[in-house]
């Protein structure tokens, strides 16, 4: 008479170590979760968030470390949530009480991997041309922050955009 071992297969990663390794050091997270490239990218955005400082005297400027600081953390967790439900799938087992079938696995990865526009590659390239540009004291940074509420309207019509874009297709 042999006995049968059961063992359960842990998830690949744990959204607790995610969100506390971002907690840490930002951008950890990222990286423990293997989203390199994203890890150093939330690495940079934080460290230039740090170097910023010092040069204005507006309140936005520390609300937009804060509001970065648990943005990433947040995210770091729900990518790992992420990664484990994929790896549910890639099993064949059940997701959210629904049964998923190994073949749905491509439909899956070809879901999380669409791409959206490339508004926020745009908004990335702008905020860097003008932090260039004022590293070179060719426009200066108190006049920058005087304009951030423009990017809450410019995310606020993008949202709009996109909400009208879904309901259309």
């Amino acid at each position: 008479m042999t006995e049968k071992i059961i063992i359960q297969k842990r998830p690949p990663k744990s959204p607790a170590a995610a969100g506390i390794l971002s907690g840490i050091f930002p951008g950890i997270g990222q990286i423990y979760n293997g989203q390199y490239t994203k890890g150093i990218l939330f690495l940079v955005i934080f460290i230039g968030l740090i170097t910023m400082q010092p040069h204005g005297g507006q309140p936005f400027q520390g609300l937009l470390l804060a509001g970065f600081y648990i943005f990433q953390i947040i995210e770091a967790a729900q990518s790992a949530k992420e990664i484990n439900r994929l790896a549910l799938v890639a099993n064949g087992l059940e997701v959210s009480g629904q049964a998923t079938a190994p073949k749905t696995l491509e439909a899956e990865v070809a879901k999380s991997a669409k791409s959206g526009s490339v508004f926020w590659g745009i908004v990335l390239m702008a905020l860097g041309a003008i932090f260039l540009l004022s590293n070179f004291d060719v426009i200066d940074y108190d006049r920058i922050f005087n304009f951030w509420p423009v990017i809450v309207i410019v995310i606020g019509l993008k949202m709009i955009a996109d909400y009208f874009a879904k309901k259309n297709n």
